[in-house]
């Protein structure tokens, strides 16, 4: 019985060079970027999707004993400072419509360019 033959040494080489294969690794913890498709209706059967980008995550809150004049004031007895995951900044992008029969329609929308942490405002959820 023969031993099996020796790959050629080209392979050989890129079997090494691609290294072993890794897992994805799970996002940062934080506030980020991230992608979602919508899709569309517009007037009568007009439809399309369009990939766009949203702030999620978590940002760190904390909470601690009330100082003696918020007691005296408003008796609670734990203030919190709560930060959400909020969009910083805009981008105005467009939708292109594909209507039956070749038309088109073009929708305006916005997506999120930037995230950051910011105080909670119950106004933006």
């Amino acid at each position: 019985m023969r031993p099996p033959a020796a790959p050629p040494p080209l392979l050989l080489l890129l079997l090494l060079a691609a290294g072993p294969a890794r897992s994805p690794e799970p996002p940062e913890p934080g506030c980020h970027l991230t992608p979602f498709t919508v899709t569309l209706r517009g007037s009568g059967s007009c439809r399309g999707s369009r990939a766009l980008r949203a702030c999620a995550g978590h940002c760190e809150s904390s909470a601690f004993p009330s100082r003696r004049a918020v007691l005296e004031a408003a008796a609670h007895n734990v203030t919190s400072a709560s930060r959400c995951c909020t969009i910083a900044r805009l981008a105005k992008v467009r939708v292109r419509l594909q209507c039956p029969g070749g038309g088109r329609e073009e929708l305006e929308m916005f997506t999120a360019k930037a995230c950051q942490c910011d105080m909670c405002r119950l106004s933006r959820y």
